[in-house]
């Protein structure tokens, strides 16, 4: 199980450490608590370093919003993910929606966040979720593949290309080749150095 999901107690009005708890907060207080869970889970689309997530069982609510997060996904047949915060009449607030949005699209997001189903691993590889579906017997070794595909690369060019394609989703095309040139001025500064 890679994540079962928010416990429902967390939902009782009158449980103290979950949703009672909350609704004693300010709207300002809420803001400021939702927002040190995101900086938690944007983090990991934000550093310069590549992220990779390996899921296998259930990715459920925050933990799909974790597997999101993340710049590469591996799963195993067994994986499956869900969106269950509407369930609980909450909505997914850890950059899940963004991330979701960006990567099938909105019709598919629309689907998988207001009807809670779950998206098995086919579907999951379908729709562009997944980059890579192993079975379990081969997940270490895909997992070493994969990591040592990427660290044999220079670590400045990985990390301007992570840069480019995260601030590329949603910019104009004459932006993102400006967006280019820069980064590829830097690097080839920084390879004149070396």
């Amino acid at each position: 199980m890679f994540s079962s999901g928010l416990n429902r107690s967390f939902a009782d009005p009158h449980n103290a450490a979950g949703l009672g708890g909350l609704l004693r907060l300010t709207d300002a207080e809420l803001v400021a608590e939702i927002e040190v869970f995101q900086q938690a889970f944007t983090w990991w689309r934000e550093v310069p370093a590549i992220t990779i997530c390996v899921v296998e069982g259930a990715a459920v609510g925050a933990g799909f919003q974790l597997a999101l997060a993340t710049d590469l996904r591996i799963a195993t047949p067994a994986a499956r993910f869900a969106m269950r915060e509407v369930t609980l009449g909450l909505v997914p607030d850890l950059g899940g929606t963004g991330r979701l949005l960006d990567l099938v699209g909105y019709p598919a997001t629309l689907d998988i966040c207001v009807t809670a189903r779950w998206v098995d691993s086919i579907e999951a590889m379908t729709l562009g979720l997944l980059n890579r579906l192993v079975p379990a017997l081969g997940l270490d070794r895909e997992l070493a593949d994969l990591m040592g595909q990427v660290l044999s690369q220079d670590a400045g060019a990985v990390a301007a290309i992570k840069a480019l394609l995260h601030g590329g989703v949603g910019r104009h095309r004459a932006d993102q080749l400006r967006s280019e040139r820069a980064a590829q001025i830097l690097r080839l500064r920084a390879l004149g150095k070396g």
